[in-house]
């Protein structure tokens, strides 16, 4: 057993992070957490824009880090005296483990997954920006001086597709990168408490999360982590959280209306600033570069109504779920970005001439979902009998909520103006007209690129 997991029942050398959860530290470990790359993330926001909306979600992705380090230990206590688990996972794939579980979100930088929606040139995902992170700072000194597993052992966790061409993981790998990737893993039962205790909200702590943990087993044929039949509920019931999390907290009209103005300030800025470099800055120093390069340009507005002294956040005009608008949802839902972009210019122009007021490119701003699906329930049940079931087949609740409600309509596309426009058009233009009008941009986005 490593020594990490002995120190969770012991009462010294720990660190306390909300709510009230004590954090065992070694030496070793204490010695990872002072790095430069881990300091950094005590300066870069979980939530990003989810604080314009809940002024308590400031907390960060290191307070975060050490909440799926401690359920690293907690899972591994779980599964000591396993004879499948001990068999297929080593001392050795256990430490890397737990460090992979700690230093999971180093490549993170400011308002990290709004820009990867984006999909900008140049512009690597923060997995694949993790192992610049970890190879070339005093991260691998500590590896390599204090822990028996390698880097590339910890990077194969943390992203498979640092694994060599042909290469194959072995099954203890397989089975601990499920624990960090998964339906249901370590991080989101991470994350979904903490970001609803630090948003004020119930909605992400209505799930029992001990219960899941303690029904947590190795799935008979494929080895990657599955829960027990008692498990089910508790399992129905985070998939409910995450739900309204989503609803509620993540995809707030406010909160993405926010996000749609940094995504519109961004891509007309990456010229002016050098994006790639400014992605190893944390929050504030990165808010100065964006002030500095929006200076004078079309996207100063934007910038100055998201980080400066009066916060100016653009507002509905419309918004379409599945649901209720499905063919605004068909031809704007899981567009790239660059279409987005090109598709509100088009609106714009015909807005303009619509109602004889001058509107402008940036005034006008459409979010919809992007192509990632979020909500993934493909999890198994692992009966007494040993039958195996997916959560999907024994939970129709979950089923339609993955299936029919969140990415057909928790996930809207809307439709954002500025905020004086908002009001000069509240009058002028009724939904039906935005609908004519958008679709009307598609068709012409579409006869230009045939």
């Amino acid at each position: 057993m490593l020594p990490e997991v002995k120190k969770l029942h012991q009462t010294n050398s720990l660190i306390r992070i909300p709510p009230s959860q004590d954090i065992p530290l070694s030496h070793r470990v204490r010695c990872l957490l002072d790095t430069e790359p881990m300091r950094r993330l005590a300066s870069i926001s979980q939530l990003g824009m989810v604080s314009f909306v809940y002024p308590g979600a400031t907390h960060s992705r290191f307070e975060h880090s050490l909440g799926v380090f401690h359920n690293a230990l907690q899972l591994l206590s779980h599964f000591s005296g396993d004879s499948v688990f001990e068999k297929m996972v080593s001392h050795q794939m256990q430490e890397a483990f737990v460090i992979a579980a700690l230093i999971h979100d180093v490549g993170h930088w400011p308002f990290c997954h709004p820009i990867e929606d984006m999909n900008l040139k140049g512009i690597e995902r923060h997995e694949i920006r993790a192992e610049a992170w970890v190879r070339n700072s005093e991260l691998a000194d500590c590896l390599r001086r204090d822990w028996a597993c390698s880097i590339d052992e910890v990077l194969n966790l943390l992203n498979p597709q640092n694994l060599g061409q042909g290469e194959q993981i072995d099954e203890g790998f397989n089975f601990l990168r499920s624990c960090l990737s998964g339906p249901v893993d370590i991080d989101k039962l991470d994350y979904l408490n903490r970001d609803s205790l630090h948003a004020g909200v119930p909605y992400g702590q209505n799930f029992d999360k001990p219960r899941i943990m303690s029904t947590f087993c190795i799935h008979p044929s494929t080895g990657k982590l599955a829960i027990g039949e008692k498990g089910k509920t508790a399992a129905e019931m985070m998939v409910f959280s995450r739900y309204v999390m989503f609803s509620e907290v993540y995809w707030h009209h406010a909160v993405r209306a926010s996000t749609a103005m940094l995504q519109r300030a961004v891509f007309l800025l990456q010229n002016r600033m050098d994006l790639a470099s400014s992605l190893r800055l944390d929050d504030a120093s990165w808010i100065s570069t964006l002030f500095r390069a929006a200076e004078g340009s079309v996207a100063e507005p934007l910038v100055d109504g998201l980080f400066g002294r009066k916060r100016r956040l653009y507002k509905r005009a419309a918004e379409f779920s599945v649901l209720d608008e499905v063919s605004i949802h068909r031809s704007i839902a899981r567009r790239p970005y660059w279409w987005l972009v090109a598709c509100s210019e088009k609106l714009a122009e015909r807005v303009s001439n619509r109602i004889g007021v001058a509107v402008h490119a940036a005034d006008i701003l459409i979010d919809a979902p992007p192509a990632k699906l979020e909500v993934d329930i493909d999890l198994d049940v692992v009966h007494r009998g040993g039958e195996v079931r997916s959560l999907r087949e024994v939970s129709p609740v979950a089923s339609a909520l993955a299936d029919h409600q969140f990415d057909k309509y928790v996930k809207r596309v809307r439709l954002f103006l500025r905020p004086d426009l908002q009001q000069d058009l509240r009058n002028k233009m009724s939904k039906q007209d935005w609908v004519t009008e958008i679709l009307a941009a598609c068709e012409s986005i579409k006869e230009e690129l045939e």
